[in-house]
This record gives structure tokens, C-alpha cells and sequence, in this order.
């Protein structure tokens, strides 16, 4: 499917699935994993706005299977233990719209421009890839189930007191000129503690975020525009 075949399916299940939270549990820490991700999240807010009970710190969009791929990729070309390398992945959830920031990578790792090229379309790539491989018979489903998984777990480790919890997610944002953008994030017992921004990153990949910006602001408006036009 395409994102917009994903927009077309997904968009109204967010949505009433978010008017029952904003009605039932209205202070609940909403994690959405459905894709595009760039445009259900703006969807979540603007129902919970409607519901009169919106709160920025507590609708994350999951990005997370974006930071396992890069973790993954970036462990094969230098002989790393994937599960000790943290690659933070900013921007969006689709495409292009998805950066991460190498140059921040633990342990510190580097690449000539042409790997790293390479190994930036692969990250973006990553979710096409899984298709051609399994011949259009189905997506990510394993690798998607741990990611969600991940970050439930910091979610639930950060509520229930754990000090330190950092994970990216796409969530409102004043980190750039889109009104929405994934930065890592210091949890705590009522969602966003602090977003930590984006931090230093390289000419190359402030080209990257350049790049992003104007899709970004697509997507997020349509998914606006959705909310808006819901009875």
C-alpha cells in the first residue's frame, strides 16, 4: 500500500479510536503506530482538541522502527553489537521525512559520503525493502511489534519513576518550522519531560532536515485538514 492507500485506511480507525480515548481516558500517554505516522499524529491532536482535553505532552507518534533499522545497519558495517549502538532519528516517518543523525551515533562511528549515502536511503528504504522481500505478500510485522514494544516499555519505565529515559518520537514541536518533528525526548511520569532538540549535526545533514521540511508540512496539514473536517 501506499501512504495514501494508508491515509485512506488508517485515517478514520485514529481518529475514532482517539474521540474514545479523548472521551474515556482522556490522560492516558497515547502511543500511535499506525502509518503515516507524519499525518495520524495530527489527526490524534485534533481530535483531542476538539474533546477539549488536549495535552502536547502525552500523543506520541512511534518512530522507533526507524532508530532499530539504523541501530541494525549501522552494527553490520562496523562489526558492532546492534543492542549497544544508538542512532537518533529525527524528522518524520516516511521517506526522506525520516533522518537519522549519524554524526550522534554511540559509540561514534564513521563513513565516507558515498556509505553514508547508501546507508541513509537503506534506513529510509528499510519499510519498501521488507516488501520486496516477502514479494508484496505482507510489510514489517516482527520488527514493527519489538519497536512498538520498545517504546512502551520506556514509556511505562519513565512512568513508573526510572530516571534517564530518552526516545525519539514525532510529536508537537517548536524544534523547527514544522508544527510537528521527532527529537529525542526525556520521558517522565506525564509523558514529555523535555524535548532535547536536535542538538549539533552536520552541514550534510542539515541539508537532510532542509529536505524534509516541506513534505513534512504536507502531510501534517492533511492530516489536519481529516480532523477538521470530521462531525
Amino acid at each position: 500500500m501506499t501512504r495514501d492507500d494508508l491515509f485512506n485506511t488508517n485515517a478514520t480507525i485514529v481518529a475514532n479510536l482517539a474521540a474514545a480515548c479523548a472521551q474515556h481516558c482522556p490522560k492516558a500517554l497515547i502511543c500511535i503506530i499506525a502509518n503515516p505516522v507524519n499525518s495520524t499524529i495530527p489527526i490524534t491532536s485534533e481530535i483531542f482538541k476538539k474533546h477539549g482535553v488536549y495535552n502536547p505532552n502525552t500523543i506520541f507518534g512511534v518512530t522507533t522502527l526507524d532508530i532499530v533499522r539504523a541501530n541494525t545497519f549501522v552494527a553490520e558495517l562496523k562489526g558492532l553489537d546492534p543492542a549497544r549502538v544508538n542512532v537518533p532519528v529525527i524528522g518524520g516517518h516516511a521517506g526522506k521525512t525520516i533522518i537519522p543523525l549519524i554524526s550522534q551515533c554511540t559509540p561514534k562511528v564513521d563513513f565516507p559520503e558515498t556509505q553514508l549515502v547508501t546507508l541513509i536511503e537503506r534506513i529510509q528504504e528499510a519499510g519498501t525493502e521488507v516488501v520486496k522481500a516477502k514479494a508484496g505478500a505482507g510489510s514489517a510485522t516482527l520488527s514493527m511489534a519489538y519497536a512498538g514494544a520498545r517504546f512502551v516499555f520506556s514509556v511505562l519505565d519513565a512512568v513508573n519513576g526510572k530516571e534517564g529515559v530518552i526516545e525519539c518520537a514525532f510529536v508537537r514541536s517548536e524544534e523547527t518550522e514544522c508544527p510537528y518533528f521527532s527529537t529525542p525526548l526525556l520521558l517522565g511520569k506525564n509523558g514529555i519531560e523535555k524535548n532535547l532538540g536536535i542538538g549539533k549535526i552536520t552541514p550534510f545533514e542539515e541539508k537532510m532536515v532542509a529536505g524534509a521540511i516541506a513534505e513534512l508540512k504536507a502531510s501534517i496539514k492533511k492530516g489536519e485538514d481529516f480532523a477538521k473536517s470530521m462531525k
